[in-house]
């Protein structure tokens, strides 16, 4: 495929590629189209950090970052654990700054996965940001979401060698040792490929799009995060997967929750080394008041609901109507 942006097509390069090659010359020439429309008066969220499409990223590092740095508040988010297309379309409007969709531990297809990110998107008129939990490691899943217009949480980090092979999926170009390939029709030229800073071209510009978050899940994650920072340096937010990382030190499930001495200590080396590179932490906090003001302090991203909880409350809601209405049987 010729390229959209940057140096005009030669002769032999547009005799080469046929109409399509003219066609893109002439769409170039009459000047850049807006094709997508972007909500009126002053933005609203995370609508501030919109790329110059929808179809394309938010620019979701400069978000994560920018609240790390206290520039803004920390990003507040929703966990969509089902998977459900009905449940994103009715949730967008809401306004999450962030909405983390679980593609790791659902049973979601591609096109599912892709529909909830753009639902998120559009629904929300730009002011929520997809980040899809991918399945694994797996170097065309991270693409699937990435191409489809999402940031990226990357499960059960352990080594600097998988770190490297997951930042090296999520980029494009060698100067970012990626290896990510360019989907060539997710965008369309000339209406939706457009470069956010007006220089570079648009893949170089999705690096910087696109933000990149690791799960740490195992002690061996915690023992090698501080090599894992230093060598994948572009790494945006860390997570530190409580439940995961207990069940691995075999210790009670217990919901991420513990005081044995083995535990504290693992936290405490954790949340140092988070300190030690200056990155952002992202977690959950389901509870409101001062605990959600103070998981705020240290938090840059913080996951406030799930489709799973709120519907878990619907068992307490049965128990108490059944109580309401059993008085009515006849003895």
């Amino acid at each position: 495929m010729p390229e959209t942006n940057g140096t005009q097509l030669t002769e032999e390069e547009i005799k080469s590629f046929g109409p399509l090659a003219k066609a893109l010359e002439e769409r170039r020439a009459a000047g850049p189209k807006v094709t997508t429309a972007y909500p009126s008066g002053p933005p609203q969220g995370m609508q501030a950090y919109l790329g110059p499409s929808m179809f394309q990223p938010h620019r979701a590092r400069q978000a994560i970052r920018d609240a790390h740095e206290k520039k803004i508040p920390p990003l507040i988010g929703f966990y969509a654990g089902l998977s459900s297309i009905p449940l994103m379309r009715y949730m967008a409007p809401f306004g999450f700054d962030v909405v983390w969709i679980d593609w790791e531990h659902t049973s979601c297809n591609v096109e599912t996965m892709t529909s909830l990110v753009h639902d998120a998107i559009f629904m929300s008129q730009g002011k929520t940001i997809p980040f899809v939990r991918v399945p694994g490691h797996d170097h065309a899943a991270i693409g699937f979401a990435l191409d489809a217009g999402a940031s990226i949480v990357i499960p059960q980090l352990e080594t600097v060698e998988e770190a490297k092979h997951v930042m090296s999926s999520s980029k494009f170009g060698t100067k970012n040792r990626g290896t990510r390939s360019a989907p060539p029709f997710r965008l369309i030229p000339t209406l939706t490929d457009q470069g956010y800073d007006g220089a570079r071209d648009v893949w170089q510009n999705w690096n910087d799009q696109a933000a990149v978050m690791v799960q740490i899940e195992s002690l061996a994650g915690i023992n090698n995060l501080d090599a894992i920072l230093t060598e994948c340096p572009d790494i945006d937010v860390v997570w530190l997967g409580a439940l995961d990382c207990r069940i691995s030190m075999n210790l009670p499930a217990n919901f991420g929750m513990g005081s044995e001495p083995e535990w504290l200590e693992a936290k405490e080396k954790f949340y140092a080394t988070l300190k030690k590179h200056n990155k952002p932490l992202a977690g959950f906090c389901f509870a409101p008041g001062d605990a959600l003001t103070e998981a705020a302090q240290v938090h840059s991203m913080i996951l406030h609901g799930a489709d799973v909880t709120k519907l878990l409350e619907l068992q307490q809601e049965l128990a108490n109507a059944r109580e309401a209405v059993k008085g009515v049987v006849k003895q």
